[in-house]
């Protein structure tokens, strides 16, 4: 039977993998070797400020091992230094909370085309975080409420455009955690949808899903009936992402040029999880020769529309 490793002094006390407090942690030893299950299994005794407690349990269904394979990894490990599957590296809830903030220039965007009421119902639906730059923070938070990471971005507050700088156009919050060491370097980074945890809240609406967090942010302004998630890119659409989606009615919405892909992708996710799919073919139908450039996703197709339109009639 697993166990809680005996306190032996500071020396069998590590690192917290949550909120990094030093001998803060005690480590699950597997009950047959005597061995760590995981670095990442165990439990924090800051109960109330961190709260961190992964167990055995836990840690062999997220990684499907049973409990024969899981003495034999241990075993072979000695010799052929294989180890256990790393857990999703999360983030600790604090960072979304201590960002929010319409302070960005993303959201004076917004508020050249939409009502107050709108960008503040799609501002406490998606956790929108703000920069001291006025960057905006789009937070990746999964379906059980894990924040896995958030995508920093700058945007030019009169055309909605993004703004690159010296490493590009994006950045990240992980990323930066790491370069101020908050974070280990072995974070085990793996992406959600944005927009995900939306649908725990709405287990009965139609899920809309985009290329980027602004169409999502844009579209969810307009047609609020859809939960409208965001891929984070034309090749963000896995499988992997999409089982959170099984047997809910689902419309893709793919950027000009990406509907061939996307149809594809639907049909290959298909194989692997029930998801009752349609792709809308709207951008490939209304874009002309004269306006390509004007609409090659969603939100330019909404703000294209929209762009005669006052504030005051919407």
């Amino acid at each position: 039977m697993n166990y809680l490793q005996p306190y032996k002094g500071k020396s069998t006390r590590h690192t917290c993998p949550a909120c990094k407090t030093k001998h803060s942690f005690t480590l699950y030893l597997n009950g047959n070797t005597h061995e760590l299950i995981h670095r990442t299994v165990g439990w924090c005794n800051r109960e109330i400020k961190c709260g961190y407690h992964y167990t055995p349990k836990q840690f062999y269904a997220d990684n499907q091992i049973t409990d024969y394979r899981r003495d034999v990894m241990h075993s072979v490990s000695k010799f052929k230094n294989i180890k256990p599957p790393s857990q999703i590296g999360t983030l600790p809830i604090d960072f979304v909370e201590q960002s929010l903030s319409p302070n960005s220039n993303f959201v004076s965007f917004l508020k050249n085309h939409f009502s107050e009421e709108q960008i503040n119902t799609v501002f406490e639906n998606y956790l929108l975080g703000a920069t001291k730059n006025k960057e905006v923070i789009f937070w990746q938070i999964d379906i059980q409420g894990k924040v896995r990471t958030g995508k920093i971005m700058q945007y030019n507050p009169e055309t909605g455009k993004r703004i690159k700088h010296q490493s590009g156009a994006i950045d990240w919050v992980h990323n930066k955690l790491k370069k101020s060491r908050q974070l280990h370097e072995d974070f085990n980074l793996q992406q959600c949808f944005f927009g995900e945890h939306l649908l725990k809240l709405y287990p009965d609406k139609i899920v809309g899903i985009v290329e980027s967090e602004k169409s999502a942010i844009i579209a969810s302004c307009v047609i609020p009936d859809l939960i409208w998630l965001a891929a984070g890119s034309l090749n963000g659409l896995s499988i992997e992402k999409c089982k959170v989606l099984k047997n809910r009615n689902v419309i893709l919405f793919p950027d000009l040029g990406a509907y061939v892909k996307w149809k594809e992708k639907a049909k290959e996710t298909l194989k692997s999880v029930y998801i009752k799919f349609k792709i809308s073919n709207q951008l490939e139908n209304s874009t002309t020769d004269n306006n390509t450039n004007k609409e090659s996703d969603i939100a330019d197709y909404i703000i294209y529309e929209l762009i005669a339109v006052p504030i005051s009639n919407i």
